[in-house]
């Protein structure tokens, strides 16, 4: 499809996808984006939608500055997935179970672990760095002290809202019907806690009082507030990684007790909600992804649809365009109040037909139809990624 600039900024702004679809409020935010002194420019992605203070589905390259609502709260979060040697005709007609015991393994919602996760005890799970990265807690910010306990036991733990762990079918090609296991989840409280809290320090800066949008300060390099973000920034989106490394080796563990024959290949694993240094236009900048994945050339990457549409394992082409980035998933095309209000557990039942998943009132603000049309999201990101596997979940956990 290609880009359509967006007029009216004074860095680029470049959109994947028809600009006048875009809703009101985020185009209002991706026109403040634009107009912030440090921005080297923007790459929209096609799921793009209102977000607090920056826009999800935005790219933004910065000089000397970073925007921690240009992140999100959810430091970190994104997408692990593995394809298994198990196809279609290995699973049962009902698949009740299968979901029950993925419940019962890993814990949903609100619920943590009652202990902290012990690496060595996890088949298949790396055991490299886990005393040093704990260490590393007594370095952030002193206000999140009391949580590290906390932070302990939710490791390993899925979350709510759009989290998920499925269970898909690959669809079409010589490996019709393969087996894949996938999930999405990101640092949990903690994440949160640190996100808010220099948000919170950045509004205050004197360098933010004339922004359009107090949610768009920034951190300027060389300030003691920088560093202290960077600081408590690489470290939750290491503990979202090493979270959803938790849940995938518990997860395949599951399976390999309920089908011992099963066999793994090297998982895939993406961030779509980080900071990155990286070098364009000859100039380094600092790349925040706010629902949105790197798709450099070569890079593998996870698209997730909604709970009852389906997924993509795609290939980035690198396009320096979009800073080289691709869309995180299908993307909200209305609010959870508006889906609840619109949908009822009748409609979700229906739009999730086929796949065994919770179907109840408190999971209609998830329902397919409050998402946009995955098929049409990645037709307008063609010369983002190609398409290297289209799965369909069979079975969704959802918190």
């Amino acid at each position: 499809m290609g880009f359509t600039p967006l007029a009216g900024t004074r860095a680029p702004v470049r959109v994947w996808t028809d600009p006048y679809t875009i809703e009101a409020q985020a185009a209002r935010q991706l026109r403040n984006i634009g107009t912030l002194p440090w921005v080297h420019g923007v790459a929209v992605m096609p799921d793009v939608h209102f977000g607090k203070g920056a826009t999800v589905g935005s790219v933004i390259a910065m000089r000397q500055a970073v925007s921690p609502a240009a992140v999100g709260v959810d430091i970190g979060c994104g997408m692990s997935a593995v394809r298994t040697s198990l196809t279609a005709a290995d699973l049962p007609d009902d698949l009740g179970p299968l979901r029950s015991a993925i419940e019962a393994a890993i814990p949903v919602g609100f619920a943590m672990r009652a202990d902290a996760v012990d690496p060595r005890r996890i088949r298949g799970l790396e055991q490299g760095g886990w005393d040093e990265f704990w260490r590393r807690f007594g370095t952030l910010d002193r206000k999140v002290a009391q949580l590290e306990t906390r932070a302990q036991r939710q490791l390993g733990t899925l979350g709510g809202g759009n989290h998920f762990i499925e269970v898909c079918l690959e669809q079409g090609g010589p490996d019709d019907g393969r087996v894949w296991l996938m999930l999405h989840s990101g640092s949990r409280n903690i994440g949160k806690e640190l996100a808010e809290r220099h948000m919170a320090v950045a509004r205050g800066l004197p360098h933010n009082v004339e922004l359009p949008d107090r949610d768009l300060a920034v951190f300027l390099a060389g300030t003691p507030e920088m560093d202290a973000y960077r600081r408590d920034l690489w470290w939750a989106q290491e503990y979202a990684r090493r979270n959803r490394a938790v849940m995938l080796a518990v997860l395949c563990g599951v399976v390999r007790d309920e089908f011992p024959q099963v066999g793994y290949d090297e998982p895939i694993s993406c961030h779509h909600n980080y900071v990155a240094e990286e070098s364009y236009d000859g100039v380094e900048v600092l790349v925040t992804r706010k629902g949105a994945i790197r798709a450099g050339r070569g890079d593998l990457g996870i698209i997730p649809g909604s709970m009852g549409t389906g997924s993509y394992i795609v290939r980035g082409k690198g396009n320096l365009d979009a800073y080289c980035s691709a869309s995180h998933g299908a993307g909200r095309r209305m609010s959870r109040g508006q889906a609840k209000r619109t949908y009822s557990t009748a409609d979700l039942a229906a739009q999730t037909a086929g796949v065994e998943c919770r179907k109840d009132a408190g999971v209609v603000d998830e329902i397919p139809g409050a998402y946009k049309d995955i098929t049409k999201v990645m037709a307008q990101q063609e010369d983002l990624v190609e398409v290297v596997a289209h799965l369909k979940q069979v079975v969704c956990v959802k918190g």
